[in-house]
């Protein structure tokens, strides 16, 4: 079954609300949503790829100072024809095209107070049908399919699905981990169990929780009782494991393709460095890198 096969078109909702303490001082009046990655910002990245898996309805859960997020999918007419007089149709096309990615509304979080507080607020919003959730610093290939395949197996089993990525075990420690029964499928799990930031030792297994979610409208009551946790946010990873607890069927997709985390420097730098070597119109910037990591190489002999 793919996504069209669905009797709705599925919305997101992408949280950005968040404060982005590990880039200060670059994001104290920049989101890092709106950060390049080379030509285009990390956020377009995550609505092209919710608009490949055709999702049209994309709500922004932004903050103070992250309008500048919304504008950029607005057109810009006097932009437009400036380009438009110097016959330069190549970024004409570039700037018009976000505008065409999806619908994009938004809401404002008065306080960042964790993943499940900001998913709250798009109850209204998406009513009572499934939704996607996806977080806004983290991208995938969209010719992996990723959202699309999450789409059409949660319209298969119902209740909720995540995105799982296998990690090494000293990692578990910073994300959501689930504890898993395998399927018929060697790439859909079971879940069995979700914690948030376990110890290490104590982590069911090393099936980490991305920033890729597919939700029944009852996660919002769940949310409602779910009480704050580490660092006395309310933890989309406790109010999913609430649902579990009470019968709601979960599963996993585990993804092997390509995940790009900007979500802090040592990653995006990585995000764009990957993404530069794969682009024929950066050829220069290629044999530079080479030519560097060669030279830093000899040198450290």
């Amino acid at each position: 079954m793919s996504a069209a096969d669905t009797t709705f078109r599925i919305k997101a909702v992408i949280p950005a609300a968040g404060i982005a303490t590990r880039f200060l001082p670059a994001t104290k009046a920049v989101p890092k949503e709106l950060f390049p990655v080379i030509d285009r910002p990390v956020l377009q990245y995550v609505v092209e790829e919710a608009a490949a898996a055709d999702i049209r309805d994309i709500l922004l859960v932004t903050g103070r100072g992250k309008t500048s997020m919304v504008d950029h999918f607005d057109r810009r007419p006097d932009l437009e024809q400036r380009l438009i007089d110097r016959g330069d149709t190549a970024r004409l096309s570039a700037i018009m095209e976000p505008a065409d990615l999806a619908e994009i509304y938004t809401c404002r979080q008065a306080e960042p107070l964790g993943l499940g507080h900001a998913v709250s607020y798009a109850e209204s919003h998406v009513g009572g049908e499934p939704f996607a959730v996806l977080l806004a610093d983290e991208f995938t290939a969209p010719e992996d399919g990723l959202l699309a395949r999450m789409i059409a197996l949660q319209a298969q089993t119902g209740g909720i699905v995540l995105a799982l990525l296998e990690v090494p075990r000293d990692q578990v420690n910073r994300y959501g981990v689930a504890a898993i029964e395998h399927t018929d499928e060697p790439d859909v799990v079971k879940v069995t169990k979700l914690i948030e930031k376990p110890e290490i030792n104590d982590a069911p297994s090393n099936l980490i929780l991305i920033g890729r979610y597919i939700l029944p409208s009852a996660i919002f009551d769940a949310i409602r009782v779910t009480e704050p946790g580490k660092g006395g946010e309310i933890q989309l990873t406790d109010a999913m494991a609430g649902l579990l607890a009470n019968g709601t069927p979960v599963h996993g997709i585990v993804f092997r393709g390509t995940r790009h985390d900007t979500g802090e420097p040592g990653g995006y730098l990585r995000t764009i460095i990957e993404l530069a070597m794969r682009r024929d119109d950066l050829a220069s910037f290629k044999d530079w890198l080479t030519a560097f990591v060669a030279e830093r190489n000899e040198s450290q002999v």
